[in-house]
């Protein structure tokens, strides 16, 4: 006689496949995105942190609005001249990593013009501006364009320029940025020159 395959029974009293993978399983949970600096979340949909589920309730430390700080917070990153241009990309790369849109970032130079501004210039300034003025992407400029609006960050990169040069771009990207300003050059001379100028 042939045999036929019968189900196996479960018993309640023996733990079941569930039981196993509730023990063994771990609640996976959103993985939080280093930032530059605190800020407060936007409140959008699909924020990790508005998604906890049912059991999350609001904590009394819930960061609040507040009113955007009179100085933005100030990171130095030594560079010499020749690197500066290469530190501000990388620290371009890293707040983008870490979640920074792209329309919030403003690139200044106080040398010769990032190659991104070089060669988007190459198509005509209207163009150029456009591209400023739609805020959509990380925006390059020389430290001395009057017309580069503010935005949440700004990266300086001290690639060259006169000690008064640098001395007058350091205020003006201080005055440009929102919540951060990296500046990306040698130390020693950073200071000196904010120890004089600003």
């Amino acid at each position: 006689m042939p045999l036929i395959p019968e189900e196996p029974q479960i018993h309640e009293s023996v733990p079941g496949p569930r039981a196993v993978a509730a023990v063994g399983r771990t609640a996976s949970t959103p993985r939080p995105v280093p930032g530059p600096g605190p800020r407060p979340a936007p409140a959008r949909p699909g924020n990790p942190g508005a998604q906890r589920g049912p059991a999350a309730v609001p904590s009394p430390r819930t960061p609040q609005r507040t009113a955007p700080a009179a100085t933005p917070q100030i990171q130095l990153i030594p560079a010499s001249v020749e690197g500066a241009l290469d530190a501000a990309d990388e620290a371009v790369d890293l707040l983008l990593d870490t979640g920074r849109a792209p329309g919030e970032v403003l690139v200044l130079t106080t040398g010769d013009p990032h190659p991104w501004a070089a060669h988007e210039l190459s198509f005509g300034e209207a163009s150029y501006w456009a591209q400023h003025d739609a805020a959509d992407d990380v925006f390059y400029a020389g430290a001395d364009a009057q017309r580069a609006a503010s935005r949440p960050v700004v990266v300086l990169a001290v690639n060259g320029g006169s000690d008064s040069a640098v001395t007058a771009a350091l205020p003006a990207a201080m005055a440009r940025a929102g919540a951060l300003l990296i500046v990306c050059g040698d130390p020693q001379r950073v200071n000196s020159l904010l120890a004089t100028g600003v």
